[in-house]
């Protein structure tokens, strides 16, 4: 399934139905009197958050979204039906914006989270409706109300508990494949994420999820590479690792992109927790370790961990710093298992 994360569509409400002005006619009724009956209301368009769905792809095939119209009313007092409605299924972590892409109408957060987003019209009274003791033969009725017409966008921010940053090759991907059952793709050329990945990761009986997103590069808030655009899919993580490339030749140039970028980005992104790993460094020797390690802590002014995601070095101890930023209630406890009792 392609992942899409942003789409835009149109929706209507539907609109009331109108009030019948009707008389009721009987033999030997002489006095019959108003009948007409109210119009149904308009259906309403609502938006509900389902379990399942990590892409906005059903998206870009159907923009519009109309709802039912109220049908109108009738006589012998008999009301219009009303009109269905037209429900969005969108995943887990959907903002709903206003056409200008900046006014944030919902955010859905929880599976079955549901936001009204166009109401339906009123139905229109029938004659009836105006009966009184002085116009005992009302020839009026009201008009339904017409529906409500928007045009909305849809942002997936995905679910995550932590977040991998870094350069293009940095081994955000290879470390994704190394801890978790995602399969990203991996090679030996920039950009080869193309699109964010989740993956479940384990340690210590407790588990939460990572989220791998692009590369990033100088002025990646310009739109240079893939641009930034993906970093709203890390906004809602705890934590964020930052991975260094060991074996680069700037290794304290490499970090400074990455925290620039961040803060251009702008929000609350860049004062998020972080975790600074030095990757790859199965290919580096004792000392190339420890000057490369000195370089990165001078650069980030903190803690820095060792790993590799190729030979799988000092990725507990980088998976351990990354629990403990997250909250005990965002992570997923795995049941004990008891050993059953061995019978023949």
């Amino acid at each position: 399934m392609k992942f899409l994360d942003l789409a835009k569509v149109q929706i209507r409400s539907g609109s009331g139905g109108n009030g019948c002005v009707s008389f009721r006619r009987e033999k030997f009724i002489e006095f019959g009197g108003p009948d007409g009956g109210d119009g149904g209301d308009g259906g309403s368009v609502w938006a509900e958050a389902v379990d399942g769905l990590n892409t906005l792809i059903d998206f870009r095939y159907q923009q519009h979204f109309f709802a039912g119209n109220g049908q109108p009313g009738m006589g012998r007092q008999r009301t219009g039906k009303d009109g269905a409605d037209v429900v969005l299924k969108v995943p887990v972590g959907t903002e709903i914006l206003d056409e200008d892409q900046e006014t944030v109408i919902a955010d859905l957060t929880e599976t079955g989270q549901r936001v009204e987003l166009a109401r339906g019209g009123n139905g229109g009274f029938g004659n009836l409706h105006f009966k009184t003791s002085t116009n005992q033969a009302p020839r009026r009725a009201n008009p339904g109300q017409d529906g409500v017409e928007r045009v909305l966008w849809l942002r997936l921010k995905l679910i995550a508990d932590a977040g991998l940053l870094g350069l293009p090759n940095a081994g955000k991907s290879t470390f994704l494949a190394a801890t978790s059952n995602a399969r990203p793709k991996i090679a030996d050329y920039p950009f080869t994420t193309l699109h964010p990945n989740l993956g479940v990761v384990g340690v210590d009986g407790a588990e939460f999820v990572i989220a791998d997103i692009p590369g990033l590069i100088a002025g990646a808030h310009e739109g240079r590479g893939i641009g930034d655009r993906f970093l709203g899919h890390v906004e809602r993580c705890a934590v964020l690792l930052h991975l260094v490339d060991g074996t680069s030749p700037n290794i304290a140039e490499d970090y400074r992109t990455i925290i620039d970028e961040l803060e251009a980005y702008g929000g609350a992104l860049a004062d998020k927790p972080r975790v600074t790993a030095l990757n790859k460094i199965d290919a580096l020797d004792e000392d190339e370790r420890k000057a490369a390690r000195a370089e990165l802590e001078k650069a980030s002014g903190g803690r820095v961990l060792m790993m590799s995601g190729v030979s799988g070095e000092g990725l507990t101890e980088v998976l351990r710093a990354l629990r403990a930023e997250i909250a005990e209630d965002r992570l997923r406890h795995r049941p004990p298992t008891e050993e059953a009792p061995w019978q023949p």
